[in-house]
């Protein structure tokens, strides 16, 4: 079960925790109940998320919109991310990072300057 995996590698990370605020990520996200809806969030994406897309497809996202994703992970090699996510957006800006699938177990603090920076032109 991908629940019981990431429950793991959380509580890993929450004993490499360094910065305040990635140890209370870490500490909001290894909830079973957290873990399993993001679990749940996953599924519905290769399933209804994808019929409400099409809906919303003429629709496009106006407030500033940061994409981040990893280097080490598979979406920068197979994904132009940038370039699909200014498809959806008008103020869109994003980056590749020095991590894999968990940006913010991997590269906590350069994914918590990514929001500060984005917070700021909100």
């Amino acid at each position: 079960m991908p629940e019981k995996e990431l429950f793991a590698t959380n509580e890993a990370a929450k004993a490499r925790a360094t910065d305040p605020i990635q140890a209370e990520w870490l500490r909001t996200a290894s909830t079973m109940e957290n873990i399993h809806a993001m679990c749940e969030d996953y599924r519905a994406a290769a399933s209804i998320d994808l019929q409400h897309d099409k809906a919303d497809l003429d629709k496009k996202i106006t407030c500033p919109l940061s994409t981040l994703w990893g280097e080490r992970g598979p979406m920068g090699r197979i994904y132009d991310v940038l370039t699909i996510w200014k498809e959806r957006g008008t103020k869109v800006s994003g980056k590749g990072l020095p991590g894999g699938h968990n940006l913010m177990i991997d590269v906590p603090d350069q994914v918590i300057a990514e929001v500060r920076a984005l917070m700021k032109t909100a």
